[in-house]
């Protein structure tokens, strides 16, 4: 930790946490780094070794219908209205231990506090992990906040899992979720009872790196489009007997789509607006294709993020007239899955300002930024819930095995939450 910084680590709860943080790590090892597939039998047992920590503390733990934690102090534990610290406890494949991780257990933390400390919070305060968040399994992102909310549909519902082909809809059925309430687009919790949602999380980028910051307070998230599978179609040849002329080559059109949806990239930022694009799958099938041989069929994900809808909204215009165009131009054929959609989200302004106060009060200087990253707050933000974000510095990004979230940092982001918490606004 920066000495600049008047923050202090309690040294028990820096032990506590590195405990938890541990233990989760060695039940979810792989290859490289962690995996915790969403709705999965590791995602259970990191669910209910939370629930035993906390039983462990003197906490209340439920399971709600989606089969989320839900954790709280005894006198809290029916209360009508609450502030709900949360985040999720799966992972990407061989990713980090702390994406997702880190805010349930910042949460967990500011009720074991309060409690030892015998401090009472401004409003009753109730902590929720929660399972796949990731769209790395399925496609769909943010799936139990949607689940809460009642929005998942019936795509997402029947999209496959990448391992085994089997819908979302029946690992959810897998884990004990009634799935009818969901199918039917019902709310499994009622969001007027939720007066704020607070998410800490590690920052995906380096921006706290480089202004040596512990943490800070967010004040956006972007919105997204993701096609997992866009498909591009030509026709087989052999590489050496086709001229230009007559090739209908798959690669080169992805290649020039790709290219062209750069080169608008560029522009847009030049504008001044605000988007990333990424294309992390791309693959001929192998087991057809070689090297002396055209292929006849390339397949690739997309992934468009902006923090202003307008943009996204061009996005989804430009790609269609894109593809239409290199079509004609290359006589070969784009077939594009169902995007998945997540608007952007903004975060309430009044809780921005109240976390910053807390901010300032325990020492820290107060710095906002906003998320290039999604998040279940954004769903939270969309239903109409005061929201906000605390980042915590994390080295070497997220998603990666390598992630290295200081736990000194990570605490100094809890205290935040729990200054906002207890003290004056």
């Amino acid at each position: 930790m920066n000495t600049k910084h008047r923050f202090t680590v309690d040294p028990a709860e820096l032990l506590l946490a590195n405990s938890w943080f541990n233990a989760v790590e060695y039940m979810s090892p792989d290859e490289e780094g962690v995996t915790r597939p969403a709705f999965s039998a590791i995602e259970t047992q990191v669910l209910n070794y939370l629930a035993d920590q906390a039983r462990a503390a003197g906490l209340v733990v439920t399971f709600d219908a989606g089969q989320n934690a839900i954790f709280s102090l005894p006198e809290d534990t029916n209360v009508e209205e609450y502030v709900l610290i949360g985040s999720h406890v799966d992972t990407v494949p061989m990713g980090g231990n702390f994406d997702g991780l880190a805010g349930v257990l910042a949460g967990l933390l500011c009720l074991i506090r309060a409690q030892v400390n015998n401090i009472k919070f401004k409003r009753p305060v109730k902590v929720i992990a929660m399972r796949g968040e990731e769209s790395a399994w399925f496609g769909p992102c943010y799936i139990a906040s949607k689940a809460l909310f009642g929005v998942l549909s019936d795509a997402e519902l029947t999209s496959p899992h990448k391992n085994d082909g089997r819908t979302l809809s029946s690992h959810m059925s897998d884990v004990g979720i009634n799935m009818e309430p969901i199918i039917a687009g019902k709310s499994l919790l009622k969001k007027e009872k939720i007066l704020e949602y607070i998410e800490l999380h590690i920052e995906q980028g380096p921006l706290l790196i480089g202004k040596d910051m512990p943490a800070a307070v967010v004040s956006a998230i972007r919105g997204n489009i993701r096609h997992k599978k866009v498909r591009c179609i030509g026709e087989a040849g052999h590489s050496g007997a086709v001229p230009r002329a007559f090739r209908k080559d798959p690669v080169l059109a992805m290649a020039n789509l790709l290219n062209r949806l750069d080169e608008s990239w560029l522009t847009i930022l030049q504008k001044g607006d605000d988007l990333v694009l990424t294309s992390g799958i791309v693959s001929t099938d192998p087991k057809r294709h070689a090297m002396s041989r055209i292929p006849d069929e390339v397949g690739f994900s997309l992934d468009i993020r902006s923090q202003s809808q307008d943009v996204l909204d061009a996005m989804t215009i430009l790609l269609k007239e894109e593809i239409n165009d290199i079509e004609c131009e290359r006589r070969v054929k784009f077939d594009l899955d169902p995007a998945h959609i997540t608007p952007p989200a903004l975060m309430d302004t009044e809780v921005v300002k109240n976390l910053e106060k807390a901010m300032s009060r325990i020492g820290l200087k107060p710095t906002t930024m906003a998320s290039g990253g999604g998040h279940d707050a954004a769903i939270f933000a969309n239903a109409g819930i005061p929201t906000a974000m605390i980042f915590v510095r994390n080295q070497n990004g997220s998603h990666n095995p390598l992630e290295a979230m200081k736990t000194e940092d990570f605490l100094a982001g809890t205290s935040i939450i729990y200054e906002h918490l207890t003290g004056t606004s």
